[in-house]
């Protein structure tokens, strides 16, 4: 920026008055940065800020600068003196008020004209880190006194004039109130990470407080129909769901995110946008947006255990909200293990077995790796060869015969060796695969199918699929279902790309 303004940049050195270090350093930079576009120093022996500034004229001056400085000087007095003034202001107010007084203020702020004010935001906030805590390791009662405190710093007069010092500065006034060091950490962290290369929250209790932030702004914004479209993300929900993504995969956090969303999303239509059961058209609004097979699984599971049709309608509504709000964390996630170097196929094809319904994002993330690096052995890429090849017969006889060849097949209608090898080599696959996996081992669940190459490679070498015999031709794709269905233990191989 100083750059531009400049076409002969002469860089001088002025000074201010040390008393003006007791302001935050962050805050002397804010001061001299966008007031001055002056650069602060520090000082080489202690690290810390120096009463010092750089400013770059833009002219050789006959006095060697001293007038261009005297300027600058005169100007970031009075501009840090206001700074001063502002922060010692803030610090008596959070001192002399409890924080019921300051957050009355909310009362008076919304954050939303459908999503209420900014208090009601915060009490869901301190509602959603404390079911958060426990599963992160955070004190409860902390997580919920970080967040009240976490929004208070925004009607204070620093931020007022700086907001982008929002959350750092309600750090330094809790800690100066003589709040516990991870309750005052929380208010400037639970903002993180602002961006792909901002670091994320590690303290526990600043991590509850950052996913109860996020979580509550994305299910609101979805509950409202206020989703990103195409460039345009006004309220920078993707930022909050890679945020989200970022945090439980960089701290290991085990998050049952399906429990949390499925609830929320549900509690939050239901308070905005209460049902109507004389709504005749209810039921078309709601599933005009979802695919028929999704939606007819999503009604067969609500109706069996709801049969008040009020109960069921909302179940329902908050279900497609939660399959819409998943497909888009699954676009993050996917974004996301790309910049890590994944294959966006993998990701599908682990996605394909039910994305988060059955995962959570740590495991989400293995499975990946554990596919990944499967693929790359031989056994891995002659499977993978074996398993497209059953599911494309299957796919074209199917779509055929307009059929679903599921069930068991008949070992009565084995013709060959060949067929009883496959069907006992599948069983067993299926069975150390799900051992594996339900021991959250992803690569022995890879091995467990990768047994299937040698009898799946044998199967098409020396079988006709297609056999003459009806009864037989069927039997058989009820075969290559099983070696599909066996494979899926651990992703959708035909998903994946060759």
């Amino acid at each position: 920026e100083v750059s531009g303004l400049v076409e002969w940049p002469v860089v001088l050195m002025g000074s201010f008055d040390p008393e003006f270090l007791s302001i935050p350093g962050e805050v002397i930079r804010a001061t001299i940065r966008n007031n001055q576009k002056c650069f602060v120093v520090s000082d080489p022996a202690t690290g810390r800020l120096a009463p010092k500034f750089i400013l770059t004229a833009n002219i050789e001056a006959t006095d060697g600068g001293k007038a261009i400085i005297a300027g600058n000087e005169r100007v970031i007095r009075a501009r840090l003196a206001d700074a001063k003034f502002f922060y010692e202001t803030d610090l008596k107010n959070w001192k002399e008020k409890s924080i019921d007084e300051r957050l009355k203020k909310f009362e008076q702020i919304v954050f939303h004209e459908k999503l209420g004010t900014q208090v009601e935001r915060i009490a869901r906030i301190e509602r959603l880190a404390a079911e958060i805590a426990p599963l992160v390791g955070a004190d409860v009662e902390k997580a919920k006194r970080a967040a009240r405190l976490a929004k208070a710093d925004l009607l204070t007069e620093v931020v007022g004039e700086f907001p982008e010092l929002q959350g750092l500065m309600g750090k330094y006034y809790a800690l100066a109130q003589g709040e516990d060091a991870s309750v005052a950490a929380a208010s400037e962290e639970h903002w993180k990470p602002q961006g792909p290369n901002d670091r994320v929250p590690s303290d526990p209790v600043s991590i509850a407080v950052a996913l109860a932030d996020k979580i509550d702004t994305l299910v609101g914004f979805w509950a409202i129909d206020e989703k990103p479209t195409g460039s345009k993300d006004p309220y920078a929900l993707r930022r909050a769901a890679l945020g989200v993504l970022r945090i439980v995969l960089e701290n290991g956090i085990r998050l049952p995110f399906v429990n949390f969303a499925t609830k929320l999303l549900g509690e939050a239509a239901d308070r905005i946008s209460p049902i109507n059961e004389h709504d005749e058209k209810l039921p078309d609004k709601l599933t005009s947006s979802i695919a028929g097979h999704v939606l007819e699984a999503i009604v067969a599971a609500v109706t069996a255990a709801l049969p008040n049709p009020i109960q069921r309608l909302m179940a329902i509504r908050a279900q497609i909200l939660y399959f819409h709000f998943v497909s888009f964390f699954a676009e993050r996630l996917q974004g996301y293990l790309r910049d890590r170097g994944a294959r966006h196929d993998l990701v599908n094809a682990v996605f394909a077995l039910g994305g988060l319904y059955g995962d959570d994002f740590l495991m989400i993330v293995r499975r990946v790796d554990a596919l990944g690096q499967f693929l790359d052995t031989d056994d891995g890429k002659n499977l993978l060869a074996g398993t497209k090849r059953a599911s494309n017969i299957l796919s074209i006889e199917e779509k055929k015969d307009n059929s679903f060849y599921g069930g068991l097949p008949n070992p009565a209608l084995y013709k060959s060796e060949f067929e009883t090898d496959v069907a006992n080599v599948v069983e067993l696959a299926r069975e150390e695969a799900a051992n594996a996996i339900n021991r959250e081992d992803f690569a022995g669940a890879m091995r467990a199918v990768a047994r299937l190459r040698p009898a799946v490679d044998a199967f098409f070498a020396n079988v006709k699929v297609n056999d003459d015999d009806k009864a037989v031709r069927e039997n058989r794709l009820k075969l290559l279902n099983e070696i599909r269905s066996a494979t899926r233990a651990v992703a959708d191989f035909s998903k994946i790309q060759d």
